[in-house]
């Protein structure tokens, strides 16, 4: 299993992932990059929703709360640790290239959403596989991986990594945080994605503001330091430094594994939950989608970095993301640094939870048609497994999780290379109303050929959502 996942990420993704982002970035006429401001106009809107709906700004602090979570923290030490302060050059560029490949996955998500009878919306890779390309077997392989990976093996992790994180720094048994994680995440995902979506909306935007602030700290303690620092991320992306992990090789493989375990792009997860949004424009939640991973990036993952390359403390020999960053932190600010480590990392896996059982919840009523006996067992499940989780040593889970993150990547993908035209098309149409001064407005008419679900895209009420 080793060998066929080092293979994957060493040699395959790192050629689709950039490959397809970068193709995806040209012909879209560098869409990231035009839509940069309209990110934010669009944002000023995206706190209105129609009454009983998930917001476009809940479905951005929901598709965050995944993305900033353990990757962050841990994921970008160990890239630095395994390949070097040049790993995080390539972090930038899949987080940038990427922006595209989000815009379009969670554009095509929105186009293809559903309306359930209670009137939230359903959709994502498995909806747009099926609706967009026929390819029915296709859409139950990515479901099955996306239910394994984020369902099951991630839930699982997270817990392990927030309880034994707390345990190291104020001695708190596993045990005990395993259950009290268990019973306040089974409270919230009892009550559907609506509740989830509300208490990702507070969560999340108040601890990546104070891990930026915390950042900011560090960077004015050790302002001096700062362009010697970029500069040595780019010469050792480039192997023109002496670089930790074996050079340009392992900085590149390393920054394309840790970059898309932490910002997601391209690997079909964030589509699921873009899709619940009530938006008028499929491209609206495309653009918000895309800023998320400019977010996580570009910000949170680029703050991890300045923490632990200005400490210095990646020359050593540790290995384990947590450590690295708790000792440079530690470094910074003393005692009450490694102590906020510990304190971030429990909000970040917390909300991840939240994420990944949303995912997990999505791609089982895939297949059951949202049964909601099938539901409730598999939120008790997911109870259970926090609690099991939190006592247990999952390395080599983490291996498993591994290999299931690349081949559902690959599944993605390959779907988005079929739907690139209708992502275009879908882009072209915002692209004309845009130009003409208005609030792009989506009309399922305009695409006949298209198999939308209508009900999902009255046209009455979407005017609600401004620029």
């Amino acid at each position: 299993m080793t060998l066929v996942t080092e293979f994957l990420w060493s040699y395959v993704l790192v050629v689709v992932l950039i490959g397809l982002g970068t193709a995806f970035t040209v012909l879209s006429r560098f869409v990231q990059f035009r839509y940069f401001i309209e990110m934010f106009r669009v944002i000023k809107g995206a706190f209105r929703h129609q009454p009983g709906q998930v917001s476009s700004f809940q479905a951005l602090t929901l598709s965050v709360a995944g993305r900033v979570g353990a990757g962050n923290i841990a994921g970008v030490a160990v890239a630095i640790a395994l390949g070097g302060p040049g790993a995080v050059f390539w972090m930038w560029v899949i987080g940038l290239i990427g922006m595209a490949t989000s815009l379009i996955e969670c554009t095509l998500a929105q186009a293809y959403k559903v309306r359930k009878p209670d009137g939230t919306f359903r959709g994502g890779p498995a909806h747009y596989i099926t609706r967009g390309t026929g390819l029915k077997w296709l859409a139950v392989v990515f479901s099955i991986l996306l239910l394994v990976t984020f369902g099951l093996a991630f839930v699982a992790l997270q817990s392990f990594v927030a309880s034994s994180s707390l345990e190291d720094a104020f001695g708190i048994p596993t045990s005990v945080t395993g259950v009290a994680l268990a019973a306040i995440v089974g409270v919230i995902i009892f009550g559907g994605v609506r509740r989830i979506a509300s208490v990702t909306e507070i969560i999340v935007p108040l601890m990546a503001v104070a891990y930026v602030l915390i950042a900011l700290v560090v960077v004015g303690l050790n302002v001096d330091q700062v362009p010697a620092v970029l500069t040595l991320i780019v010469k050792s992306a480039f192997g023109l430094e002496e670089a930790v992990g074996g050079g340009i090789g392992a900085a590149l493989a390393m920054g394309v594994r840790r970059g898309l375990f932490s910002n997601e792009a391209g690997l079909g997860s964030a589509p699921n939950v873009a899709a619940v949004a009530h938006v008028p424009h499929p491209v609206h939640q495309g653009i918000v989608q895309s800023l998320s991973v400019f977010i996580d990036t570009a910000i949170i993952c680029t703050c991890t970095a300045l923490i632990i390359l200005m400490s210095g403390v990646y020359t050593g020999s540790v290995d384990d993301g947590v450590v690295l960053t708790q000792m440079a932190l530690g470094e910074h600010l003393g005692e009450w640094g490694t102590l906020f480590v510990s304190g971030a990392l429990m909000l970040f896996a917390f909300s991840s939870i939240l994420y990944n059982y949303y995912l997990g919840e999505t791609s089982l009523n895939w297949f059951s048609e949202e049964d909601r006996l099938f539901t409730n067992i598999f939120r008790a499940g997911i109870v259970a497994l926090i609690l099991w989780g939190s006592m247990q040593d999952l390395s080599t889970i983490f291996g498993f999780a591994d290999l299931t993150m690349a081949l559902l990547a690959l599944a993605n993908l390959t779907a988005l290379v079929l739907l690139f035209k209708v992502g275009m098309r879908l882009l072209k149409d915002y692209d004309v109303q845009a130009r003409q001064g208005r609030v792009p407005q989506f009309n399922p008419d305009d695409f006949p050929d298209l198999d939308i679900d209508r009900a999902a895209w009255p046209q009455e009420g979407h005017t609600t959502e401004g620029r």
